[in-house]
């Protein structure tokens, strides 16, 4: 269904017959859509009421142009316009990768709204790239090694182009199978998956964003607009949870075997400059994401945090069945 709500129209994914009880609504991670959680809103116990958005430049959604400057603002408050729009309170939220940091921000503006917060493969509180250490500090004031200008050329003019073929390594297919999730098998629907991808708008407004540029090794710094300027430590930054009232309890969900958002990312531009991929690097650390975000949550208190093993940065679509039983017993107990 559509929902227009005061700053653009929405598109939220719903299940046939399943139109009263308690609210789940699911974000969606970078290049992707609601979609992705198709299976699991499917298998949401009776008593529960799932909807997915697609967020703004994603899936069916306007593709509304991104201010980075605001951080994940225009997402969040995206989301809580559509909680008002469809009238709903004492919602549970899910979130995956950067739709985790989209529902903190949510949870950060507005908790009286949030009955129970769940974080899948999150990103860190301090955003994707250019920080050091458990508290997020920053590696270059202006926010070095994060941004668009860290998105791979290749990757973004093969998902432009509506690339389905698996003829190169960047192509949004193969990313999907070796970054998505750790082992492919798993995708039974890879197609399905491949044209949610797809959905993501590309350019400075949307994905990746404008790139900028610094002095400082690597190169590249956030910009003002788009999405992995929006993620960028200059940016975003959630690590005050604990001082929001009331807190509803948190899930973490995550594979242990995840490639995006670990404590050694193989998309952070430092930890691929430690391993010589990405040449020059002047010892930069990489970004501890899963530590930063421990290091916030611990804070907060009201937090489980469950690891799934043989698993990498999708535990929805490689792990459904345990994961399907992690998140009703949260929902539950909330």
């Amino acid at each position: 269904m559509n929902v227009t709500t005061p700053r653009l129209t929405q598109h939220v994914l719903t299940v046939d017959g399943r139109t009263s009880g308690e609210p789940v609504l699911f974000v969606h991670g970078n290049v992707s859509s609601g979609a992705f959680w198709r299976d699991t809103m499917a298998a949401l116990p009776a008593g529960y009421r799932p909807l997915a958005v697609d967020l703004r430049g994603f899936g069916a959604s306007d593709p509304a142009p991104v201010d980075a400057t605001r951080g994940l603002r225009d997402y969040s408050d995206d989301v809580l316009e559509l909680l008002d729009a469809l009238g709903l309170d004492g919602v549970h939220l899910v979130g995956w990768s950067m739709g985790g940091g989209v529902v903190l921000q949510a949870l950060r503006d507005r908790p009286a709204a949030v009955r129970s917060l769940t974080l899948v493969n999150p990103i860190s509180p301090y955003g994707f790239g250019g920080t050091e250490g458990p508290g997020g500090r920053l590696t270059h004031p202006d926010g070095t090694g994060a941004g668009a200008g860290a998105a791979n050329p290749d990757f973004v003019a093969r998902l432009k182009a509506g690339d389905m073929s698996d003829e190169s390594p960047t192509s949004p297919r193969n990313v999907l199978r070796s970054a998505y999730v750790k082992n492919p098998a798993v995708l039974t629907d890879e197609d399905f998956y491949v044209r949610s991808m797809l959905t993501t708008r590309v350019g400075d407004a949307h994905y990746p964003g404008d790139a900028a540029s610094s002095d400082a090794w690597p190169g590249v710094a956030p910009g003002k607009h788009g999405v992995l300027n929006a993620i960028a430590p200059t940016h975003v930054r959630l690590d005050d949870l604990h001082e929001i009232g009331p807190r509803p309890p948190i899930l973490w969900i995550r594979g242990a075997d995840d490639a995006i958002v670990s404590d050694a990312s193989l998309f952070d531009l430092a930890h691929l400059g430690a391993l010589g991929v990405v040449p020059g690097s002047p010892g930069t650390p990489a970004q501890p994401m899963v530590t930063q975000t421990r290091t916030v949550l611990e804070r907060y208190g009201r937090y489980r945090e469950v690891v799934f093993a043989d698993c990498g940065h999708s535990p929805h679509l490689e792990h459904p069945a345990e994961f399907q039983r992690v998140l009703a017993d949260h929902l539950k107990d909330a």
